[in-house]
């Protein structure tokens, strides 16, 4: 358009009251940003950029990645606990040292070193795996869930250690002591290394799971499927619930089912009080 023709058309802009100002956009307007900017922070809403170029095959890539690397690590740590597996037989033992253990077949004693060496481990390089599988899932969520599922993990992984420690050092003396005072004079024990070793390492894998349920409610009770209020008034079928779950998870002894299903009611009532606040959090904030 030549100057002579650009003559008029600032008189045919409307006034700044009339409805269509904000549809008349002129030459060199809008210059202060892409349409539908807005000066937003858009990364809130959107996944991780680091994502958005990747396809089916390359998440099954990085995902068979983190599942080599992390049965590489259980394999390394395996083999650097098998040179420690003496002192860690001895370690497991110390419940039930005076009454001794025993072997019944020639190869027991190596396959129960073995598998002492693996699962502690696995223990050990727990974390590690955790963290792989969040570096997996990382990519595809939003901003604010990662502040959520960072503190999640980090809660799973002590919960867990939390659990297991609490069932070795407290609830394992107490029950081996509970069991064993049903001998008599005539009726001695005699306790085989592989069995010993599946009863403790069964009441650590379930008092490890167990102290998981704070967070299980917390997270039902943030994304609204059940209500704090609704737990609280339903605790009687919870306490009925959490000592079915003890009696099945440990062994047929009143002692470790009063032991597990104790921590778990105070963990309950606890996550309650805690998601009612996490509740309420978001409430006011609605």
């Amino acid at each position: 358009m030549s100057p002579r023709d650009q003559e008029g058309v600032d008189d045919l802009r409307p006034d700044a009251d009339h409805p269509a100002t904000a549809d008349f956009v002129s030459p060199g307007d809008g210059d202060d940003g892409p349409p539908g900017d807005g000066g937003e922070d858009t990364p809130d809403s959107t996944p991780g950029d680091e994502d958005a170029g990747m396809g089916l095959l390359d998440h099954l890539e990085e995902l068979r990645g983190a599942i080599f690397q992390s049965a590489i690590a259980a394999l390394v740590a395996t083999v650097l606990c098998w040179f420690w597996s003496s002192d860690l037989l001895d370690l497991m033992i110390i419940p039930i040292k005076d009454q001794g253990v025993y072997f019944t077949a020639p190869n027991e004693a190596f396959l129960t070193r073995l598998k002492l060496s693996g699962a502690v481990g696995l223990f050990v390089v727990a974390p590690f795996i955790f963290f792989k599988i969040y570096g997996f899932v990382l990519p595809g969520l939003y901003r604010r869930e990662r502040k959520v599922v960072t503190p999640l993990l980090l809660s799973t992984v002590l919960l867990f250690y939390t659990g297991v420690v609490f069932a070795f050092t407290v609830v394992i003396p107490q029950v081996i002591r509970f069991l064993l005072s049903f001998g008599t004079e005539a009726l001695s024990p005699l306790i085989g290394v592989g069995p010993y070793f599946g009863f403790v390492s069964r009441l650590c894998l379930a008092f490890g799971l167990v102290f998981q349920l704070p967070l299980l409610v917390l997270v039902l009770s943030a994304i609204g499927l059940v209500k704090p209020r609704m737990l609280l008034r339903t605790w009687r079928f919870a306490v009925v619930i959490i000592f079915a779950l003890s009696a099945v998870l440990t062994p047929p002894d009143i002692i470790s089912q009063v032991m597990m299903a104790g921590p778990v009611l105070i963990l309950y009532f606890g996550s309650v009080v805690v998601s009612l606040v996490v509740v309420r959090g978001q409430g006011n904030q609605d």
